[in-house]
């Protein structure tokens, strides 16, 4: 049975999860660059973070989409998706409850795939929240497209030799390991052939070329290293899982990772639909104000649909995945949510700047960052093109062929067929024949 009810005793914990985010967390967006929220040695904001961390622990709501033995609250991927609505209006909000990417899945693969030392070393730590991580994958010459990927790991008699560049690692500034994702075998399809390992960032012939920046950062905020390795030494208790299976290893930390930025999404795009309605309400032109405008009116129910359209997409998303256990099964609706991230936000920071005029384009306001933000989801974990290749092919495995020359809609074959079905109620009076008959199947 459908049920869109929330459970009265979750229902009082996303209540006090809005009230911390709204009252608590957002005001960190006025006083910090978003980057930094993962920068451990930014005291003033480790001061006023730490103890915000210690009443969601309190609450029980750190970490939640980890299992219990580590420390999570075990929460399925629609409970996880509803928290992370509301987690998604502040970029410091997931960091605070334990759940800022790239640490969340990161720390799944080394719960899944690590070896005990691998996991006493820093696991627990990127846990508690103490160190943060990077995943290392996209290339200069190769972001969507591992097939170019020239970074290698090659085996001598000591172990591994790690060479190449990798590019836009975030928050590898920051981090105290990396995952690498490199080439081991060339003589078969990268899918079989590029293996994982844990390269602590401290590692000798680890080196940061240059720290990009997003777009309106100044360059000394930049946390997406272009990084070289120039023959790192690594040995076989470096890897995660077994040569050959980063691609496997890849796939744990994508599919719920996926689903919780597209709800952060919807968490951020309420955001700039909320701000969008407060200016209508207070801003006159014209002699009346934009609120009794129909094109703005116009904007706002366009706006308010493609936003509740994308959340409940989202939702059903998560709750297939409770439901399945399978994310191979529900890859479609990923990629669906994965795209309607990127449009759905670009809309909602791009309605807000141009509601407020001059004041929406300037850095007084944060839309720029939010429109920025929102073309960025259409890159991070492969552009909107490749999921929308994904979902297609999801969908016409699911539509067979015409099993003859006509479509299956024709109408003079249709009406064959159901002439047959329904003869004997055709030859009673009153029927009028139009198509009975003279059609083919």
């Amino acid at each position: 049975m459908w049920n869109f009810e929330t459970d009265p005793d979750f229902q009082r914990k996303l209540d006090w999860i809005t009230h911390f985010v709204r009252e608590e967390i957002e005001p960190l967006d006025y006083l910090f660059p978003k980057d930094e929220t993962y920068n451990t040695r930014n005291e003033a904001l480790m001061t006023i973070m730490a103890p915000l961390k210690q009443q969601v622990r309190a609450q029980g709501l750190w970490a939640c989409h980890l299992p219990p033995a580590l420390g999570g609250g075990g929460w399925g991927q629609l409970e996880l998706a509803l928290m992370n609505e509301i987690l998604g209006r502040s970029f410091f909000a997931p960091t605070i409850f334990g759940t800022a990417a790239p640490d969340t899945g990161n720390a799944e693969i080394l719960a899944h795939f690590g070896n005990p030392a691998q996991k006493a070393r820093f696991l627990q730590p990127l846990l508690d929240g103490d160190i943060v991580s990077c995943f290392s994958m996209t290339e200069p010459q190769g972001g969507a497209d591992p097939n170019v990927f020239t970074c290698r790991a090659e085996q001598d008699g000591k172990g591994w030799v790690l060479r190449g560049e990798k590019w836009f690692a975030s928050n590898a500034r920051w981090a105290e390991f990396l995952i690498v994702m490199a080439v081991t075998d060339t003589t078969v399809p990268i899918h079989r052939g590029a293996s994982m390992f844990i390269v602590p960032t401290n590692t000798p012939g680890v080196r940061t070329i240059r720290n990009a920046g997003m777009a309106f950062e100044q360059p000394e905020h930049g946390a997406h290293a272009y990084l070289a390795f120039d023959d790192v030494r690594l040995t076989d208790a470096d890897l995660l899982g077994q040569p050959g299976e980063a691609f496997k290893i890849a796939q744990t930390r994508l599919g719920g990772g996926r689903v919780h930025h597209a709800m952060r999404t919807v968490g951020l795009a309420r955001r700039a639909f909320e701000a969008v309605c407060e200016r209508a309400q207070s801003r006159q032109t014209q002699g009346t104000l934009l609120a009794q405008k129909q094109m703005v009116q116009d904007t706002i129910a366009e706006l308010w649909l493609s936003i509740e359209q994308f959340r409940l997409l989202v939702l059903q998303t998560a709750w297939k995945i409770d439901r399945y256990q399978d994310y191979n099964r529900v890859r479609g609706d990923i990629a669906a949510a994965k795209i309607l991230s990127e449009r759905v936000m670009v809309e909602a920071a791009s309605k807000a700047i141009h509601l407020h005029g001059a004041l929406g384009v300037s850095n007084e306001m944060l839309f720029g960052e939010w429109l920025l933000w929102g073309h960025a989801l259409g890159l991070a974990d492969g552009p909107t093109e490749v999921h929308k290749i994904t979902l297609a092919k999801q969908l016409l495995r699911a539509s067979p062929a015409a099993v003859d020359g006509f479509p299956s809609q024709h109408v003079p074959a249709g009406a064959a067929r159901a002439a047959r079905k329904y003869a004997a109620a055709l030859q009673l009076p009153g029927h009028r024949r139009g198509w009975v008959g003279t059609g083919s199947d």
